[in-house]
């Protein structure tokens, strides 16, 4: 179980350390986000997930060479590239004026507010002071994630372990107002209910026609999306909450807050009041942010993703690149010009020159194949 913790968390605590750290994760979000709206579901998707296995740590964007960090298991694969991107494009962006200060941790929870704001939802305080995770393991994530098919005890019992109740469970699962799913997560509500009902009953009829055209049960495309709000998908509002009022919830864990009696008056006052939403959400993401914190010596304020900070690999390279050419250049270019001496040899001016271009070429190569992994990893 991954207890509630906000021991240490501070509204304030980069106050004196990185004072401007909420404005710069906000302007490299907000770039970001302009880019693609899929941003929005993406990282807050993504925060999420790192909280619910082993804490808000920062862990699932730990890559592993071996393909069994936390971001490669199977219920973290379907993750959007953006999400890292848009976090890692912060981190980077907060490095540069606040090195070694502010934990990937912080400003994925940082993050994750400002896409709730720039999708339109409700601003609010976030907390700071959570320090990296030392440890990513694909094997922790097993059974830590709601599935699309999980009843309301699922869900409660699920959300309890992580310190939420059922309300936060509500209010949380609010968050597919934005985003989308593929085919394959909800095609057994369509084809494959039951023995008798291959259609789920408490769907929709004509929205369940409207999902059958975009994920016919032969020759699915499986890159197709559906959005998880077929009204507002863009925008963070409390149409979904509606939605499951009219029966049209994507998943069975969506519906079934409306049609299991102990959630359905939840969502029926969210439906009838943004604002009531609005107040809910943002009390449940700030205890999500709690959720199994590391502070002090429990973690460390990591300065990149760990495989950024060890991969050296193009400048390395590029040392050996520089090595291999220099007695061509030094002793092979035809000395037509004058001799010099050069570190206790005799070469040419022209060599000396063709040799510092060949040494400054080879450190921007490296610097820039350092700065395209940084970005891609």
């Amino acid at each position: 179980m991954v207890v509630e913790s906000d021991a240490q968390l501070s509204e304030n605590f980069y106050a004196s350390t990185c004072p401007n750290v909420e404005l710069i994760v906000r302007q490299a979000v907000t770039t970001k986000y302009q880019q693609t709206t899929i941003t929005a579901p993406a990282t807050l998707r993504m925060f999420f997930h790192d909280c619910f296995v082993g804490g808000c740590d920062a862990s699932v964007l730990v890559t592993s060479d071996n393909g069994d960090a936390e971001k490669d298991a199977q219920d973290n694969i379907s993750l959007a590239g953006d999400g890292f991107d848009t976090v890692n494009k912060a981190k980077l962006a907060v490095e540069a004026q606040c090195p070694g200060r502010v934990s990937c941790a912080d400003i994925m929870a940082l993050a994750a507010r400002e896409v709730v704001v720039l999708a339109g939802g409700p601003g609010f305080k976030v907390e700071l002071g959570r320090r990296d995770g030392l440890v990513s393991n694909a094997s922790r994530v097993d059974r830590k994630l709601p599935g699309p098919e999980l009843d309301v005890n699922g869900l409660v019992d699920l959300f309890a372990s992580n310190g939420l109740t059922m309300t936060d469970t509500i209010a949380l699962s609010g968050a597919h107002t934005i985003g989308f799913s593929h085919c394959d997560r909800f095609a057994n509500r369509l084809y494959n209910f039951s023995a008798f009902m291959p259609v789920d009953p408490t769907l929709d009829p004509a929205y369940a026609q409207q999902l059958m055209q975009s994920c016919p049960r032969v020759g699915a495309d499986p890159s197709v999306a559906v959005n998880l709000d077929l009204n507002t998908p863009n925008v963070f509002d409390n149409v979904y909450f509606q939605n499951l009022v009219a029966r049209k919830g994507l998943f069975t864990s969506d519906q079934i807050l409306f049609n299991d009696f102990r959630s359905q008056a939840t969502v029926i006052r969210f439906a009838n009041s943004a604002e009531q939403f609005n107040r809910a959400f943002t009390a449940a993401m700030r205890k999500l942010g709690r959720v199994g914190v590391k502070v002090g010596n429990q973690g460390e304020i990591r300065r990149l993703d760990l495989k950024m900070a060890l991969n050296w690999g193009p400048v390395l390279m590029s040392v050996i690149f520089f090595i291999v050419l220099t007695p061509g250049v030094l002793f092979q270019v035809p000395g037509k010009t004058k001799v010099v001496e050069f570190g206790g040899f005799q070469t040419s001016g022209a060599a000396i020159v063709i040799h510092t271009l060949i040494f400054f070429a080879c450190i921007t190569v490296s610097l820039i194949a350092l700065h395209i992994h940084i970005y891609a990893a």
